[in-house]
Parts: C-alpha cells; structure tokens; sequence
C-alpha cells in the first residue's frame, strides 16, 4: 500500500520524466522505495560552481598560499541577489578548500556569520569544518556564535559536534562556549547531557555562570521535581558554584507550581541568609500563587512587605492581579488596578484588557463588554489574538450574533479591509483551538456578504486537525465539493499536515494519493510536510532519502533541504 502511494506521490513531481523506484520492504509496513541517488554536495557543487567561474576572474594560487573569497556583499540587494552570491561565495571557498587552498581567515569567518544570518545553518557549520581543515584557528568568538545559532534553532546536536571536534583538534575553549551549549541542552531538557558537559567543563577548569545554573536547574525541575533541582543546586555550591538570585527563583517557581507554597515562603524568607535580597520578580513568584488561589488577604500582606521594602510593583505584578481577579469573577476590582497601573506610569496592554473582556463574555455582559473594548481602544491599545479568543467566550453563552457584531465594530475602528479581517479573525480562533466558534463566525461573516477563500477553508480544517477532530476535517472537505467549491492545494496541505501531526503519515499519503487523482497536484510544501511527517515519526532514514529524491527533481529548494537535514539530523544527507 505505501509503496504505490509513494510512486504516486513522487511520480507526481514530474508527470513526464516519472521514475519508479525500487521498493525495499521495511519493518512496521514501510519499504524503501527510492533508488540509490548521486551525493547531493558534488550535485550543488557541479550546478553552481561553473557559474563562480563566470563571473569571477580565477586565478589558482600554489597550494597552502591564501585567498581571498569574491566580495559576496557587493550587488543587488535583493533577496534573490544576495542568496546567490553568498552562495557563490561558499562554492568557491568550497572548492578552492579542496584544492588545498588556505582562505584568508578574516573573510572566512564574515561568510561564517553572513551564512548563520541567513539562516543557512548547514553551510555556517561547513565553513568552519573548512576553516579548521585547512590549517585556521578560529578565534573562539566565531566558533561560539556558531554553537549559539545553532542552539537557538534548536541543532544542538550540531553544535555538540561542533564542541567535540574543537576538542579534538586541541582548539581553545572558553566559559561563553560551553555555556551556551549548556543552555541549548537545557532547552530541549536533556538534564543528564547537561551535567555530562558541566561535569567536563569543571574538569577543564572553566566556571560556568549564574545563568547557566538558572536554566540547569529548570531542566532539573521540569525533567525530575523540584527536589531534584535542590539537591543539584547544593552539589552546585560543593563544587564551589556561586548561583545568584535568579537560580533561587528558579526553585521558587518549581515550589510553587508543585502545590508546596508552604516550602516556597520558607525558601523565600530564607534569602537574606543566603546574601540575597527579594526582588520583584521573587514577590511577583509568590504574589501568582496566593491570588490565583484566591487567598486575598495574604496577597495584600505580601504586597504591602513590597512596599515597605521599596520592591515597586512591575507591570507584570498589575497583570498578575488583573488576571487573577477576572479569573474569580471580580471584574471590578480589576478595573480598580487597571486604573492604577496607568495612573502608576505604566501602558495597559491587550495581555492587560484580556482577562477582563473574558471574563465579562463568560457571565454573558455584552454591554461592559463593549465599554471595556471602548477604554481599551481610547488608551491607544490595540486588540490582540487573546482579545478575539476572549470575545468568541460570548458563543458559550448562546450569543454568537452579539459577538459577531463587537468584532465587526473593531474592524471599523481600525480601519481594516472588511474581508481580509475577517479572514484573519477565523485563523486567529483556529489557532487557539476556538474551532467550533470559528465556524459560527464565519455563519455570522456570509450572513453579511463575506465569501471564505482557500485560506479560510485551510483555517479551519487546520483548526479541525488541531483538536484531533480529523474525521470532521474529512467531512468538511466533502460538503465543501457538494458545494461546487474545488479543494485547492492549499487546503489538502492543511489536512495533510493535521494527519501528519497526528502520527498518521500512511493516512496522509492516501490523501494524497486522492488529491492528485482530482488532478490537484503536490507543491513544495506538500513534500516538506512528508518529509517532516516522517521523520516526525522516527522514520529518519526514509525522510532522508525522500529529501534527497525530492531535491534530485527540483521540487525542493535548497534552502528547504538545509533546514529540514539540519533539524531532522538527516546525516547523510549534505548539500
């Protein structure tokens, strides 16, 4: 079944020129079912580099002497223009490398940072492996800002690569290094990584920061409790680790968010012991907890210890009781600190106006509703994603028309396009998973001349998908056809991509297989979505050779292929 779903699928890139490929059996039901395809680094290198030669005049130097790579930032400023050029750049240090060439270093490392600025991540990380392999040192502020861009994009498995060959070719180190690949660790929550590589830090003899035990601990706490997280932090000071504040507000939160206020106070009082004072942040940790129980008076005790310790409440703080407020039903009240937080200096936001407007929708209060949207757009604030999500709160109380009608009136004074608002507004409650009162705006929307477009249909079934709700996304699609309306791509890539989500990627190839049968055929991001889909699915060797495939019949960009290779870690796969 998979294999001839596949044929469809990839045979669809070129009706003309189809390629059938072999089929593999594989466990579980896949199969192997491409052939085997050239390396896709000569394939980019023979296709671009003949055009470097074009336009620059070459002239080979002997070998170990320097070159300079071709001015890449010199041109056009398109986007277009300046993709080709770095490319072009990276071609030709490429294969002047290979020549056994040395790059002049200074050039080398701005390609380095123009390629990460790009967000060209795989061929960031092959300029340095070149710089290396020729016979440069790196200075460390380049190599360090290679392993924080790829932890940011969250390939840290690329930038531990990155470290432990530095560390093998003897390279120099530093603290800013490690602990940015401890906080790129600590972001994808692999604790005992992170302590393995602090572990080899210390032994280095490099300290690692304050921050970095703030964001050790996190990872402790979220991966293993709180109590994990504290005996971290006393094998932290053992070693001789000095944590700061944030590190303590750290636990805090773990405490709190465990149900263990009791402990936190202790914890919290204890600071001054430590040589720490409160701060904001610390009351605001506290503050979140007793209001959100709604244990007012010890709220107010905690608020007036703020002032009398000349903690001054942060805008976060007024939200914090804003929130709280409308969540127990007290709107007043939150008027009252809204109020006062302006009075006080600081701007009302929409995060501000939000809790209120909900909690008015929830009790059905249309009337304040619209007083409360009147304030907040007299004070200059405009409505967010969270103001619509909370407006839609309304359809709960059997009044859809009422908060058609408030959401109408922003358009008008926001002066919006009236059809792509109301598209917009229908992503915005798809989104956040308001699918159900999604559709009974878009009841209210056609009552008053708007027609859905491809993006609103794709909304919605996306919104559909999200909610797990795949069967009803399936029957949308066929009450749409009953209609006379044409599924377009768009909108098969949206259910797609839900039964992707949802682990089922066997499911999503029949889909395809019927939308290509009704002579709608596949574009890019239907292939990257399958590519995506699999690997999702732990299916990483098929997702690699489906790239490569994919990228061998020019339906895939080479943008795309680095950024899926990079964050699937699609190892045999280089461009």
């Amino acid at each position: 079944m998979l294999t001839s779903i596949m044929s469809t699928l990839l045979n669809s890139v070129s009706p003309t020129t189809a390629i059938i490929s072999s089929a593999k059996t594989k466990q579980r039901g896949y199969c192997f079912f491409y052939s085997q395809v050239q390396n896709l680094h000569s394939f980019s290198l023979n296709k671009g580099f003949s055009r470097v030669l074009d336009v620059t005049q070459i002239t080979l130097s002997p070998k170990d002497s320097v070159f300079t790579i071709p001015n890449w930032r010199v041109g056009k400023n398109d986007q277009k223009s300046r993709e080709l050029r770095i490319n072009d750049a990276f071609l030709h240090l490429e294969c002047m490398v290979d020549k056994g060439h040395k790059p002049d270093v200074n050039r080398a490392t701005q390609l380095l940072y123009d390629l990460c600025k790009s967000n060209k991540a795989r061929k960031a990380f092959r300029v340095m492996e070149m710089m290396v392999n020729s016979g440069i040192i790196p200075d460390p502020a380049s190599y360090t800002y290679l392993v924080n861009f790829l932890c940011k994009r969250g390939n840290v498995g690329y930038a531990m690569q990155l470290v432990e060959k530095m560390e093998a070719r003897r390279l120099p180190t530093n603290t800013v290094t490690y602990n940015t690949l401890l906080k790129g660790l600590c972001t994808q929550g692999n604790l005992n990584q992170c302590l393995q590589l602090l572990d080899r830090l210390t032994k280095k003899g490099l300290v690692a920061n304050a921050f970095t035990y703030s964001f050790l601990l996190e990872t402790a706490y979220k991966e293993r409790g709180v109590d994990e997280a504290m005996k971290l932090l006393e094998e932290i000071i053992d070693r001789g680790g000095e944590p700061n504040l944030v590190s303590y507000n750290v636990l805090l939160t773990g405490l709190c968010k465990e149900g263990r206020f009791e402990e936190a106070i202790r914890l919290f009082r204890e600071l001054p012991a430590k040589g720490f004072d409160p701060s904001v942040v610390s009351y605001n940790i506290l503050l979140r907890n007793l209001c959100y129980e709604g244990r007012w008076e010890e709220a107010n005790e905690l608020l007036a210890e703020m002032d009398k310790e000349e903690q001054s409440p942060s805008i976060v703080t007024y939200n914090i009781l804003i929130t709280s407020l409308s969540l127990h039903g007290m709107t007043e009240q939150a008027f009252k600190v809204l109020d006062e937080m302006t009075r006080s200096g600081f701007k009302a936001s929409a995060t501000s106006y939000n809790p209120i407007i909900a909690r008015l929708c929830k009790e059905g209060k249309v009337e304040l509703v619209v007083q409360c949207l009147d304030q907040m757009i007299s004070r200059r604030c405009n409505p967010n994603e969270g103001t619509y999500n909370a407006i839609v709160m309304l359809c709960e109380q059997g009044k859809a028309q009422e908060a058609f009608v408030i959401i109408q009136s922003l358009a008008s004074k926001q002066n919006y396009p009236l059809h792509d608002f109301y598209r917009n507004v229908i992503s915005i409650l798809c989104r956040k998973e308001n699918t159900y009162p999604a559709f009974q705006m878009l009841y209210e929307m056609t009552k008053h001349g708007f027609t859905p477009d491809s993006y609103t249909y794709s909304s919605l079934i996306r919104g559909l998908c999200k909610e797990g709700m795949l069967d009803e996304a399936i029957h949308i699609f066929g009450i749409l056809e009953e209609n006379g309306y044409k599924p377009d791509t768009d909108n098969y890539n949206s259910l797609i991509l839900g039964f992707c989500k949802s682990r089922k990627t066997v499911l999503a190839m029949e889909i395809c297989q019927i939308m290509i049968s009704k002579g709608c055929m596949p574009n890019e991001t239907t292939y990257t979505i399958f590519v995506e889909g699999l690997a999702y699915e732990g299916e990483t060797d098929m997702a690699a050779e489906l790239l490569k495939e994919l990228y061998l019949k020019e339906v895939l960009c080479q943008s795309t292929v680095e950024r899926l290779s990079m964050q699937y870690v699609l190892k045999e796969l280089a461009v």
